[in-house]
């Protein structure tokens, strides 16, 4: 799996791991996912559809919490090379850097990417500190 390796280099070094514990934090990694919620052929990913999805797919997989966003996404679509902008949600989790971590944020994206017809379903992975 390519993520695992992403995901092990997040480890931060000792001084980073001294921070943490200065602050009453500890070592954990934020994951962004990005979905985009229009279809190739127009039809939008619904406010339905994504409840559903987020109830069946994500919370089970990150049952400890997770933050959603709304937002406007920007991208060049890969088959027409236009920029096309589109409605977007964001979810931002804040868990350990674990090898189980990588593959349920895989199987997220492959079910996504299935289910809407997405091309991608961007991640972005910040090594950092935290306490709940």
């Amino acid at each position: 799996m390519v993520l695992a390796p992403v995901l092990a280099d997040c480890a931060a070094p000792d001084e980073a791991a001294m921070t943490c514990t200065r602050f009453g934090t500890h070592e954990q990694m934020t994951a962004t996912l990005m979905f985009g919620l229009s279809r190739p052929d127009g039809r939008p990913v619904t406010d339905d559809d994504w409840a559903g999805f987020l109830a069946r797919s994500v919370t089970p997989r990150f049952p400890d919490g997770l933050s959603i966003l709304a937002a406007h996404g920007q991208w060049r679509d890969r088959t027409s090379g236009l920029v096309t902008g589109e409605e977007s949600r964001l979810v931002q989790i804040v868990t350990e850097p674990t090898p189980e971590v990588a593959a349920r944020l895989a199987a997220i994206r492959a079910e996504y990417r299935a289910r809407f017809d997405q091309q991608s379903v961007g991640l972005v992975i910040t090594p950092g500190c935290a306490s709940f």
